[in-house]
């Protein structure tokens, strides 16, 4: 009798592991619900409770819906960066500080601070803006321009030049340009069907791929051995990841400073013209928003050229942007993994569990966002923004985890708009189609728009 209340004692203890999420097929269980319509799926998995158990096959993980609990999750030490996503990201990224963990990634995130000082964002606003006039002095009044193709472009320019000063920028960002976006293609299908003999068939498209990620880490080290045979101090990234110094007066190593550099520049690229397509595309659907953009740029640069002092004063146009990361994020699934035997929420999660959760999700929560779904950049006026909004909210992380260049992408994406909004308006064509297409990052499937020359520009 005193062993059976014993264990029924410890029974009541121990935590209970989340319920399952409802739904799910036989065999596939919610793989299936996450390969036919993975955002819809994963917007709707609060229903089941704030922290779920999901079937991917033979295997379970855990969902995350709760913006608190996956602060903590962030927060924790019980929960490293690791799952399927990253696992598949460190076949482009290597063990950058988006990827490592623990004293490697402390290590490697105090060095590359000082790279993202204001200072230094603020040397390479001249940058940015060059480049964004550029590209809107490319554009013919009345032409059909394919924002993807541009922004993209843009990004990878703005991101080589700051970044890396790179030479022959030219040859070199269109070399970049293609293998990014090739890479990406795949990433995405190596994530979701992680078979690995499969990708092993010499099939064209594996073929590409391969060539294409060959390509993007050659490029990269052909990069830094120039840097480092110029012996030149130059005032960008690159410098200050090859000077950068530990506690203990060490270098990063060679890898280290390849694999800061890729991390870098996909971010850099991939994530910045994702949300920039975004916007663009949120701007065409929304023209009074896109007037109100004009206007406060021309009150503030008064017909000059935007500059990084410009910012803090482009109150709306930082909103606008805000609201675009909100509505359609780029970053729309994230994992971590459990290192330990651990408790989430009250629930037990064993060790070596795969954690997912959702920005695209906690930012279009109802019971976070009133009008959850209208694009309103105003709901970031500082009167108006309800706190349950500001902890739903994670475009850039949170805690040790955030990303080091929040403020960098930022001046970016500001500066690209503010110099484009005066210049030209764009009309959404018939070609283009807003719906996400569903990759690593998520992006319009087509952007293509009339470029619309405003008076003055």
């Amino acid at each position: 009798m005193t062993d059976r209340r014993a264990t029924a004692e410890r029974r009541r203890t121990v935590p209970a592991a989340p319920p399952f999420a409802k739904g799910g097929a036989p065999l596939l269980g919610h793989a299936w619900n996450l390969v036919r319509d993975p955002l819809g799926f994963l917007s709707g998995l609060r229903a089941s409770g704030d922290l779920v158990r999901i079937r991917l096959g033979p295997r379970q993980a855990y969902a995350v819906c709760d913006p608190a609990l996956v602060a903590t999750l962030l927060k924790s030490p019980d929960f490293a960066v690791g799952g399927p996503l990253w696992d598949t990201m460190e076949l482009l990224i290597g063990k950058g500080v988006a990827t490592s963990n623990g004293r490697v990634h402390r290590r490697q995130r105090r060095m590359i601070q000082p790279a993202f000082r204001i200072d230094r964002i603020a040397e390479h606003a001249r940058v940015m803006e060059e480049e964004a006039r550029a590209m809107a002095g490319r554009w013919r009044p009345g032409a059909t321009v394919d924002l993807g193709e541009e922004v993209f472009r843009v990004a990878v320019r703005i991101v080589a030049r700051s970044l890396m000063h790179v030479d022959s920028i030219d040859e070199r960002a269109e070399r970049l340009s293609g293998s990014l976006h090739t890479v990406f293609g795949g990433l995405y299908r190596r994530m979701v069907l992680s078979a690995g003999p499969f990708y092993r068939i010499p099939l064209p498209a594996h073929r590409r791929f391969e060539d294409a990620l060959a390509d993007l880490h050659r490029l990269v080290d052909e990069i830094i051995a120039e840097r480092r045979e110029s012996a030149m101090d130059r005032e960008d990234l690159l410098t200050a990841l090859l000077a950068a110094k530990d506690e203990n007066g060490e270098a990063l190593t060679e890898q280290e400073v390849h694999d800061q550099t890729v991390s870098l520049l996909v971010a850099g690229a991939e994530n910045v013209a994702s949300t920039l397509m975004w916007t663009f595309q949120l701007l065409a659907e929304h023209p009074a928003e896109e007037s109100r953009i004009r206007t406060e740029v021309r009150e503030v640069t008064e017909g000059r050229p935007v500059d990084f002092g410009d910012l803090p004063r482009l109150s709306h146009t930082r909103n606008v942007i805000t609201e675009a990361m909100r509505v359609r994020p780029a970053v729309w699934i994230l994992t971590r993994r459990a290192v330990a035997d651990s408790t989430l929420g009250g629930y037990r999660i064993p060790a070596g569990a795969d954690i997912v959760y959702s920005p695209y999700a906690m930012q279009r929560d109802p019971r976070a966002f009133v009008r959850h779904l209208e694009f309103d950049p105003d709901r970031w006026l500082p009167e108006r923004t309800p706190e349950a909004g500001r902890r739903a909210m994670m475009p850039f992380g949170t805690g040790n985890r955030k990303c080091p260049g929040d403020h960098f992408s930022m001046a970016e994406m500001a500066i690209v708009l503010a110099t484009i909004a005066p210049r030209w308006r764009f009309v959404a064509l018939r070609e283009t189609d807003a719906e996400p297409r569903i990759g690593i990052t998520l992006q319009p499937r087509r952007l293509k728009v009339r470029a619309v020359p405003l008076s003055g520009s």
